[in-house]
């Protein structure tokens, strides 16, 4: 029988979600990947208790997660049930829909019909009556909307999910999603852009900035660019990595001698720092509290164990800042 750590929530930080009442920690589990029947379940189990274990609250996940889709929600069901029952209102679940998950014109992208159905099968899958928060994946170019923001408000108003987001959307779709589901009483919590040292889009397309006026929190997926922004590829490609295989994040070809120079170069600095590649990474992502928390994933509960150190050293000064932006930057 698991029982948590009694000081769980003594060293990683928590943010404000927002305008809202609800924390995150500083760094969230994302179950993307290493949540699927290829993996071990024991070193899922493993690394989900040790999550927890160390102040790491949040589980976030979508349908389509595992592979095959649907798995990695199932797999934190079965933990859930094992583990965690005793912890439920400790945790802060999220899943998503909007991609494939079953033939048709019903089973992706943005109609009410697709994501409420989503949901139901989601919760299924989960054993949950209710998810903390539930997304909208990406926007539809084909539905209005307000249909998309008013399919949020009912699993809102339906007791199905306690607070909604949406992911992948422009600062102009963010900013006319928030507008709709103020007019329905239903407050856009967070959004979940992809940000990192290597992609700084939402900085560049001023989604950040969006966020701030409207007060609504973010979340960071890939903060370590699929493993690009580890200690793997600083002497190119290993056999067993991502790259080497046929992921659809990364291939080979995006490892160039000029990149994992970059690469070198960044460990250079974060070696100034005390840290690693990947805590440096992480740290620069949470800087400045205009995020509010960073997802990320792990094989293994040594390598959570890695990220969560990045934490304690969040702060960067004008030099630490201009040297990295010289490297990324050219």
């Amino acid at each position: 029988m698991y029982t948590a750590h009694p000081d769980r929530y003594a060293d990683l930080p928590y943010r404000r979600t927002g305008r809202s009442g609800l924390k995150l920690p500083a760094l969230s589990l994302g179950l993307w990947h290493n949540f699927g029947p290829d993996r071990p379940v024991a070193t899922q189990r493993a690394i989900l208790r040790r999550a927890f274990d160390l102040g790491v609250t949040h589980f976030d996940l979508a349908n389509n997660y595992g592979p095959p889709p649907g798995s990695a929600e199932s797999a934190l069901g079965d933990a859930l049930r094992a583990d965690f029952a005793p912890y439920r209102d400790e945790l802060v679940i999220s899943t998503k829909a909007g991609y494939l998950m079953w033939p048709g014109p019903y089973g992706e992208w943005g109609s009410r019909k697709y994501l409420l159905s989503s949901l139901d099968r989601s919760l299924a899958r989960m054993g949950l009556e209710y998810v903390d928060v539930f997304y909208s994946h990406r926007p539809d170019p084909e539905t209005p909307l307000e249909e998309t923001m008013g399919a949020l408000h009912s699993a809102v108003r339906q007791g199905k999910a306690l607070y909604v987001g949406v992911s992948n959307y422009s600062p102009e779709q963010t900013r006319e999603a928030a507008r709709i589901l103020g007019e329905l009483g239903t407050p856009l919590l967070i959004h979940q852009p992809r940000y990192s040292l290597l992609d700084r889009r939402p900085e560049s397309t001023g989604l950040l900035d969006a966020l701030d006026e409207l007060e609504v929190g973010s979340i960071a997926y890939s903060p370590l660019e699929q493993g690009l922004l580890t200690s793997r590829y600083l002497d190119g490609i290993p056999e067993d990595s991502r790259a080497a295989g046929d992921s659809p994040f990364l291939n080979s070809d995006a490892v160039t001698g000029e990149l994992v120079a970059r690469l070198r170069a960044l460990d250079a600095i974060a070696s100034d720092r005390g840290q690693s590649l990947a805590q440096m990474a992480l740290a620069w992502v949470l800087r400045g509290g205009r995020v509010t928390s960073a997802l990320v994933g792990a094989s293994s509960p040594r390598q959570l164990e890695d990220s969560v150190a990045a934490t304690g050293n969040l702060e960067f000064d004008a030099d630490e800042l201009a040297r990295i932006d010289a490297v990324v930057k050219g």
